[in-house]
């Protein structure tokens, strides 16, 4: 198997901030002025909370090295979770009522992290499967979680941090960019810290870790926790700035695998990866679509193209598993070398 490389191989460079400051000029200068309702509504929005829980899955699946199917369970804890603190505790920030959710999914994903201090690979995806159907059930069960509306389905509050009020599909950019940014930054900082190395080294190899003095069950458990905050982050932005409403339905099994296949396609145990792959998977059903009404017109229905989707996307995991399996980021990774080697040969010249 190929070494799964992290986002600190690269170094301190000072070339190495031109992309991610040019990147955030562009995000925060360029798309909300240049960009359409549509681009807004339909890709940078899914592209920012799908980017988001990508970064929360390859905490623990790409640098801890511990599998789990419940991305899309913690998602909905963290989104009903910020729905309630917001709706029952008058006055609360909305800000303070997101990261009390985060918690909120923190605390579920130690819970079901639980097993992964004697269970392993299969056997520990299966029992993370479990919390999916679980968090499922209870959120449909229990009429309290959604303010018992007979349909389940909850709008979501108006979206402010520090008494600014973000309006419009504009402002509902502008609010999941910021908390995304900041929760990158974040997943960053812990990566390349002695956490992030605790992390590689109980992925890497348990039995070498406990000889080295990490605390194994400890980390795997941190693991879970800061892992869950995010992604429990991300399906508040999922439900309060992208679908604007918040029901169970948004958080299937389907966008649990959605998640996976993104830090797949991006790259294990890369935050810049999580990226690569959201954006293939929000920017693909397009691209296909497009093309399957220019070749086929009307015989590419919704059925169709959602199938489509399915037989494609299975292609191309197989091929970068097998091709690339450090995958997009890798692709990335070494096309920015280039770029650097190329300045550095004019300065030189």
């Amino acid at each position: 198997m190929a070494a799964i490389t992290s986002d600190r191989a690269d170094g301190p460079n000072a070339l190495a901030w031109v992309a991610p400051v040019a990147i955030l000029i562009v995000a925060f200068g360029i798309v909300p002025y240049l960009g359409s309702s549509y681009l807004i509504e339909a890709i940078m929005l899914p592209f920012l909370a799908l980017s988001l829980a990508g970064v929360g899955l390859n905490i623990l699946t790409g640098y801890a090295g511990q599998v789990s199917l419940g991305s899309a369970a913690f998602m909905a804890v963290g989104a009903f979770a910020a729905f309630n603190f917001n709706f029952r505790i008058d006055g609360l920030p909305l800000v303070v009522s997101i990261m009390l959710a985060g918690g909120v999914a923190a605390a579920v994903g130690i819970v079901f992290g639980l097993p992964s201090l004697r269970l392993k690979g299969f056997y520990l995806a299966v029992s993370t499967l479990a919390a999916q159907f679980f968090v499922q059930w209870a959120l449909t069960k229990f009429g309290w979680f959604s303010n018992y509306n007979p349909s389940g389905v909850i709008d979501a509050p108006a979206l402010s941090i520090a008494g600014i009020v973000f309006e419009g599909s504009i402002g509902r950019y502008y609010f999941a960019l910021i908390i995304v940014t900041a929760l990158t930054f974040f997943a960053w900082r812990v990566a390349t810290s002695q956490t992030g190395r605790n992390f590689i080294a109980v992925r890497d190899n348990e039995t070498a870790a406990k000889f080295i003095g990490v605390p194994v069950l400890k980390t795997k458990l941190l693991a879970f926790a800061l892992s869950s905050f995010i992604i429990g982050v991300a399906g508040v932005l999922w439900a309060f700035a992208y679908l604007r409403t918040v029901e169970p339905a948004g958080f299937n099994l389907d966008r649990s695998f959605q998640i996976l296949f993104i830090i797949i396609i991006g790259g294990l145990a890369t935050i810049r990866g999580a990226f690569f792959g959201a954006a293939l998977i929000v920017v693909f059903p397009v691209v296909l679509s497009r093309i399957g009404s220019f070749l086929l017109g009307d015989m590419f229905d919704s059925g169709v193209l959602d199938m489509s989707q399915r037989i494609v996307l299975g292609a191309l995991i197989i091929a970068f598993l097998i091709l690339e399996p450090d995958g997009l980021a890798a692709l990335g990774r070494r096309f920015w070398s280039r770029i650097r080697t190329k300045v550095g040969s004019l300065s030189e010249a």
